[in-house]
């Protein structure tokens, strides 16, 4: 696979690489420690747009209260019930999107929020839909960044991470080591004390591509 990292034209990616159902199919925790490192790609109008995951969340099962399945299945929330390997999409605010990955078995609503990215194929795109001249953080930083970079918005809800003509995967990539990840409570979540405290949020601690204060994150990554 060869592309241009300014254009990011090139071939599609090998379809060995991709992360295969299995992979998605697991305990979520591992799931979303696993993510870290790997590569978000969009194919938008033959163009790769990639990004290495340097951010996740964790969202398990109708008693948590800061995830969407906690009333229990919705027209909205079903994709979360779905098979694993698939994605759920929303909106908020009316504004921005957020893209998760479902995981675990099929009808326990489990999914992890993509929260933040490296840039890594298509910079010149990112920038010109983010509207800024100069990389930074604040391209890709920030789930609705995230999608906004990618172009990822409810049409791509529910789509098949692992299909073969998917517009949207997520590939392989060299494992992160464990001394560069570390843990801290979700970012913004409302619920109960338990939904609070809960450590659900990964993140490559030596990144500047986070989300988090950088006050938060060195506080966590003691």
């Amino acid at each position: 696979m060869c592309y241009n990292q300014d254009t990011a034209e090139g071939d599609n990616v090998n379809l060995a690489t991709r992360l295969p159902r299995e992979f998605y199919a697991r305990d979520t925790l591992t799931v979303a420690r696993d993510l870290l490192g790997k590569r978000l790609v969009r194919l938008d109008e033959g163009m790769r747009i990639a990004g290495c995951i340097t951010e996740v969340e964790a969202y398990i099962g109708e008693d948590d209260r800061a995830s969407h399945a906690r009333p229990g299945l919705t027209e909205r929330n079903a994709p979360m019930y779905g098979p694993p390997g698939y994605t759920y999409v929303y909106l908020i605010y009316g504004v921005h999107h957020c893209l998760n990955v479902v995981t675990e078995r099929e009808g326990f609503p489990a999914a992890i929020l993509i929260r933040a990215l490296e840039p890594l194929e298509g910079l010149a795109i990112i920038q010109e839909r983010r509207k800024l001249r100069h990389p930074s953080p604040a391209l890709t930083c920030g789930p609705g960044r995230v999608c906004a970079a990618l172009n990822i918005d409810r049409s791509l809800n529910a789509c098949d991470l692992c299909a073969p003509d998917t517009a949207l995967w997520i590939e392989d990539a060299m494992p992160v080591l464990e001394t560069q990840i570390a843990r801290s409570p979700r970012i913004g979540v409302r619920g109960d004390q338990a939904a609070l405290e809960a450590r659900w949020r990964f993140y490559i601690r030596d990144s500047t591509w986070l989300s988090g204060a950088r006050a938060f994150n060195r506080r966590w990554a003691t």
